[in-house]
């Protein structure tokens, strides 16, 4: 019986890497959480540029949703071992996170050029802080999916719980900036 609860408890349990991942993910969304309410406190205070977003903005988001849904798929083969598919969407994830990151810097050009600058208006001002913010977190999980396809590639194909768990941690913080993004992308279209 003791032994049977033991092994209830370490299966309960959370990974410590996940733990702590999932920690810092509720401090970035508390964080964001006081930018957007800071912006709903300047934009009721008057003098607001009003302005659309470029079209290039929306087309980011399905490019940024379409890479967290092949991440997932890449996630589900590796752990079904289908290495090939594995690897394949591994790679088309991180290339559609760094189509993103382009495709945002495409829209803050287009931005710049339409008049909405950090120096003007603290609506314009606004936007870069949010997704400018959002895109170093986007860049972070670039990172950590460039680590994951260096071990794909290197590493021999072996489904171990510790690579499933690094995969893991992978996984759920791209899905964590995706529904950032989302949020983002939402509250901005409501609020301008």
């Amino acid at each position: 019986m003791q032994m049977e609860n033991t092994l209830t408890n370490k299966r309960n349990r959370i990974h410590p890497h996940k733990f702590a991942l999932w920690a810092a993910m509720a401090s970035v969304t508390m964080m964001f959480g006081a930018f957007t309410s800071a912006y709903i406190v300047k934009q009721a205070a008057g003098n607001w540029l009003e302005y659309s977003l470029p079209p290039v903005f929306y087309l980011s988001t399905i490019v940024l949703l379409l890479s967290s849904f092949t991440l997932h798929s890449s996630f589900a083969a590796f752990k079904s071992g289908g290495e090939q598919k594995y690897k394949t969407l591994l790679v088309a994830s991180l290339g559609l996170g760094i189509m993103f990151v382009v495709m945002q810097y495409m829209g803050w050009t287009e931005l710049f050029k339409i008049g909405v600058d950090l120096k003007g208006n603290v609506s314009g001002s606004f936007f870069y802080l949010l997704s400018g913010i959002h895109a170093l977190h986007v860049l972070g999980g670039i990172a950590a999916m460039t680590v994951a396809v260096i071990h794909a590639w290197s590493l021999k194909f072996n489904v171990t719980q510790k690579r499933i768990n690094r995969f893991d941690l992978v996984v759920n913080y791209w899905h964590f900036v995706d529904f950032l993004w989302i949020y983002l992308f939402i509250f901005l279209l409501i609020k301008k």
